[in-house]
C-alpha cells in the first residue's frame, strides 16, 4: 500500500535524503522517495504494516528535522 506524508519545512536536501534512507531501512518498508521540492514522501509499505510504518517514519523525520511539519496526505 503507498501512503503520501507532506514533510513541511525541511531545511535541506541533505536531511531529506537522510530521512529517504532511515525509511528505506525501515522493516515493512519496500520503497521510499523524498523529494525535497516537493516535500513530499511516498513509502511503498506492505500490506498490514503501514501504521507501524508511519509511527516509524514520523520517529526519524523527527529525529533528523525536528522543525518540520509531518501530515499524512492519505
Amino acid at each position: 500500500m503507498k501512503k503520501i506524508i507532506k514533510l513541511e519545512g525541511l531545511c535541506c536536501a541533505n536531511c531529506a535524503a537522510k530521512i529517504e534512507e532511515g525509511v528505506r531501512k525501515t522493516k515493512g518498508v519496500k520503497d521510499a522517495s523524498l523529494s525535497f521540492m516537493t516535500q513530499r514522501l511516498t513509502i511503498e509499505a506492505e500490506d498490514g504494516r503501514e501504521d507501524e510504518v508511519v509511527e516509524a517514519t514520523r520517529k526519524i523525520a523527527k529525529k533528523i528535522e525536528p522543525e518540520a511539519e509531518f501530515k499524512v496526505l492519505r
